[in-house]
């Protein structure tokens, strides 16, 4: 599985800075590139996600905390297991989501179909594995950029090499952004039928 040392050795790749002797980039400095870029990829290209809760009996409401770096709620299939699927309208404000259903909810469970945050550590990755190299595309865009402009203020580097990693970092963060979205849930074509809710 991928991790994030694995990630930060591909942007080192794209930087030419794998020699460990003379790293322009601390790994701390790479992982926050990483950090910014996998951001933007929440925005564009979020982790898709289910999640089965058990309702409280007399209550409509679903308490989300458990829900690890939700962004937003699709659906709720309540009851679950049902063909077609019973898909219900709902609620949510914060960590909160109020099915509108009726009657009240009996304990049974509810499933949720969710968008969260990806996760990238030293224990692995959600990323899929097609998106790897543009979130390294990205993060070594930003971690050019960032040295251009520091060795620009900085005077430690010619006015030359400063301008390449200016201009090399601006096209990897033009593909990025571009890529990111094509690849953009917003412009997924996506098969939805309309349920009426079980009576």
């Amino acid at each position: 599985m991928t991790t994030l040392s694995d990630i930060r050795t591909r942007v080192r790749l794209d930087l030419r800075d794998s020699d460990s002797s003379s790293e322009r980039w601390s790994d701390d400095q790479l992982d926050r590139h990483i950090g910014r870029a996998l951001h933007d990829m929440d925005r564009h290209v979020p982790r898709e996600t289910l999640a089965t809760i058990a309702t409280t009996p007399g209550s409509r409401d679903i308490d989300l905390a458990s829900l690890t770096g939700l962004i937003e709620v699709e659906a709720a299939e309540y009851p679950v297991d049902q063909y077609p699927p019973s898909y219900v309208q709902f609620s949510r404000w914060d960590q909160a989501l109020t099915l509108l259903v009726d009657p009240v909810p009996d304990g049974d469970d509810v499933r949720l179909s969710y968008t969260a945050v990806h996760v990238l550590d030293g224990s692995g990755s959600t990323v899929p594995g097609h998106l790897e190299e543009l979130l390294a595309i990205g993060a070594a865009g930003y971690a050019a950029l960032e040295l251009a402009s520091f060795n620009t203020n900085a005077l430690t580097l010619d006015a030359r090499a400063a301008e390449e990693y200016s201009r090399q970092g601006r096209a990897w963060l033009t593909a990025f952004q571009q890529l990111l979205r094509h690849h953009a849930r917003s412009n997924a074509v996506r098969n939805r039928r309309l349920y009426r809710p079980a009576s």
